[in-house]
């Protein structure tokens, strides 16, 4: 799989989200990742689609938007509209699975399928995998950026990545949270490929060094 760097916009300038935008893409990055959070789902709000299709007149990066709501169903046609490319939608959130992947992959996009660190693989059952095109791991709780990352959630991408392989499934894995060169490089040894960097990569001057530099680790 190829492994792929994508710039999480919530750590960036709230003031100069257009200015940010392009930084990203000219410092090398593959996506540009989009937390949208509800305040209830997760205890944070962020922004909404509005701002989504404001972001994407400004850059050619594919807008991966991560939807940390509790009714997600009710906000893809928003999100589809403001321009983006690959929509997650978490397990936990109260919503039918299997019919939201199939809305956002008949759509055009792609469709993705987040997961919690403390959610359990089991609770993955009843998906219907030939509609998942990319496996999210949350490696923080869910809400806030600048966390830590929890190591424990690299046994859920070792055994996401073997069924993959076994299954002959091509899901893009991707860890969000707490991803630097160090935590990017461990869990590209274990099977993601999609790394989403935030304060990693906004909190430095020279972006463009800082994406290669995390390009070398996860190679």
């Amino acid at each position: 799989m190829k492994k792929m760097i994508a710039a999480s916009i919530l750590a960036g300038d709230f003031g100069h989200f257009a200015e940010e935008a392009r930084r990203a893409e000219l410092a090398g990055a593959d996506w540009l990742h989009l937390d949208i959070m509800d305040g209830h789902f997760v205890p944070n709000i962020s922004f909404g689609p509005g701002v989504a299709a404001a972001v994407k007149k400004n850059t050619r990066l594919p807008l991966d938007v991560h939807l940390m709501i509790t009714h997600p169903q009710n906000y893809l046609e928003a999100f589809i509209k403001a321009g983006a490319a690959s929509i997650s939608v978490h397990i936990e959130a109260e919503h039918p699975v299997n019919e939201t992947l199939g809305r956002i992959r008949k759509a055009g996009l792609r469709a993705g399928l987040a997961i919690n660190p403390e959610t359990p693989i089991e609770s993955l059952a009843s998906v219907d995998w030939k509609l998942v095109d990319i496996v999210l791991c949350m490696t923080v709780h869910p809400g806030f950026g600048g966390q830590a990352f929890l190591d424990d959630v690299l046994t859920k991408v070792r055994e996401l990545a073997r069924r993959r392989d076994a299954e002959k499934r091509p899901y893009d894995i991707e860890v969000d949270g707490g991803i630097n060169n160090e935590t990017a490089r461990r869990a590209a040894q274990a099977g993601a490929n999609v790394m989403v960097a935030g304060t990693s990569l906004f909190s430095r001057q020279d972006m463009k060094q800082a994406v290669e530099e995390m390009r070398r680790a996860i190679a």
